[in-house]
Formats: structure tokens, sequence, C-alpha cells
């Protein structure tokens, strides 16, 4: 009878350490969410960076006129009468 409860006892606590919420299979996946969440980490870095730039590029203080232009041109949706719009 001991030798039954200690088979049941092992082969739970290898079950639990396996696939259990702090086993083996949950590591992995926290560590491939990890890595995921990483890559959406530098992704939303290097959006921000470039959303920074425009924003210094159209500030007060430096005003890049060519970017201006194309920004009133896209949000306006105006050209000027010479030009040609390929859509």
């Amino acid at each position: 009878m001991l030798f039954i409860t200690a088979i049941g006892l092992i082969a739970y606590f290898v079950f639990a350490a396996v696939q259990g919420d702090y086993g083996h299979f949950r590591r992995v996946q926290i560590e491939a969410d990890e890595e995921a969440l990483k890559v959406q980490l530098a992704q939303l870095h290097a959006e921000r960076a470039t959303l920074e730039n425009k924003t210094r590029r159209l500030s007060d203080t430096y005003l890049d006129l060519d970017l201006l232009d194309e920004r009133a041109r896209r949000v306006l949706g105006m050209a000027r009468g010479d030009e040609i719009i390929i859509q």
C-alpha cells in the first residue's frame, strides 16, 4: 500500500512539474510570449522615434517646410494647379 501511495504522489508531482501553472510547458510559453513582447517593444520604440522626429521637424524652433507642405496636402487633400495627381 505504501508503494502504491508513493508512486501516486510521484506521478502527481511529476505531472504538476510538467503541466501545472508553474510547470515546464508554462515556462516555455511565458518565454515565447516574452520574446514576442520584446519584438513588439522594439517596433514601438522605432515608431516612437519616427513620430518624435516628425514632431521635432514640425515644431516652432525647427520647421521643415517640405514636411509641412506634405502634411498640409495630405490632410487638406489639396494640390497646386501645375501638379498631376496619381492615385
